[in-house]
């Protein structure tokens, strides 16, 4: 089975926040002092997790890609990998972290068959990291990295590339793709961060792209792919490939594919928007699961064209402060 929005784009990726806790202070993501966190109980049980799952993957969901705040922050977070594997309902299971707590579960994960890591990372130079992240913990994700790669998964490390602050690193970054099989991808800083300021001046993916191609004159677009929000590039003698993500731009919305669920069950069909609907609510009503198949294909067919239609209509205007952290990364 297959299901369509109503502009004809086949979602069959579900991206799952399993908690809005991060160990780190990113600025551009979550301020100082943290957030108010969701209690647990307001939290999707793994119970409810794994029967979305089950139902999303029997829509024709085959790629979920589990988030945060940091995942591996939640308690047991390897049982839900687990659950999700004994499925066998999805082609690809993703973990998206910070890597400062998942040295001992990597073996796990190999055993699980979960091969794909996005590593947020966007510098190469400690004290950066201590100013962008507000902590000391630059060693420890290099450490993770290194394991990850050598131990055969297929690393994205996600750069968020600030002006004025880390532009500096979008070379330094794209060595690691030179010297190792990984891609690189360049995210433009969103506004959901309580610094945002209107007509703040963004480094965009022009830009970026701009300053890559002339380090590297070979640089090249790839085919893309369905799903894709990034555009890849691959360099002459590169081992890895480069990627450039205009999410504050928003170009890639013809080809969205993705539904985001929040660590408190608030679905979410564009990044832009505001909550659809709450699916952990409509869970604990007692519904079955057809009539839960039924609420996912109605949401889905309400997904907007693109994210500037979602933000027109949604009250993140007046909320743009919220973090990252609650969205779910």
């Amino acid at each position: 089975m297959q299901v369509h929005d109503s502009f004809d784009r086949r979602i069959d990726y579900v991206r799952i926040a399993v908690t809005d806790r991060c160990n780190l202070r990113c600025f551009y993501c979550m301020p100082e002092e943290g957030i108010a966190y969701e209690p647990k109980s307001h939290l999707l049980s793994y119970e409810e997790i794994t029967r979305l799952l089950k139902v999303l993957g029997n829509l024709g969901f085959s790629k979920v890609r589990f988030t945060g705040g940091e995942p591996f922050l939640r308690k047991d977070f390897i049982q839900l990998l687990e659950n999700t594997a004994n499925l066998q309902l999805f082609k690809n299971i993703h973990i998206t972290t910070n890597g400062t707590l998942i040295k001992n579960q990597i073996p796990k994960m190999k055993s699980l068959g979960i091969s794909k890591i996005n590593l947020s990372l966007d510098t190469l130079d400690a004290e950066r990291f201590k100013k962008i992240t507000r902590r000391s913990d630059f060693e420890k994700v290099m450490k993770t990295f290194h394991q990850l790669v050598e131990e055969g998964f297929q690393v994205k490390v996600n750069a968020v590339v600030m002006q004025g602050v880390n532009v500096m690193d979008i070379l330094p970054l794209a060595q690691l793709a030179a010297d190792y099989p990984v891609s690189i991808r360049y995210i433009e800083e969103m506004p959901f961060n309580g610094g945002y300021k209107e007509n703040q001046k963004i480094c965009t993916a022009k830009d970026i792209q701009q300053t890559l191609q002339s380090a590297y004159p070979s640089l090249q677009p790839m085919v893309g792919k369905h799903g894709d929000t990034a555009t890849e590039y691959q360099v002459e003698g590169f081992k890895g490939t480069l990627g450039i993500i205009p999410a504050f731009s928003r170009t890639f919305c013809n080809t969205c594919n993705r539904l985001r669920i929040t660590a408190k069950g608030e679905i979410k069909t564009c990044l832009y928007d505001s909550g659809v609907f709450s699916i952990r609510d409509f869970i604990r009503s007692g519904v079955t699961d057809d009539q839960l198949t039924e609420k996912i294909i109605a949401l889905i067919k309400l997904k907007p064209k693109d994210g500037f239609a979602a933000e027109e209509g949604s009250k993140l205007r007046i909320t743009r402060s919220e973090s990252m952290s609650s969205i779910g990364g």
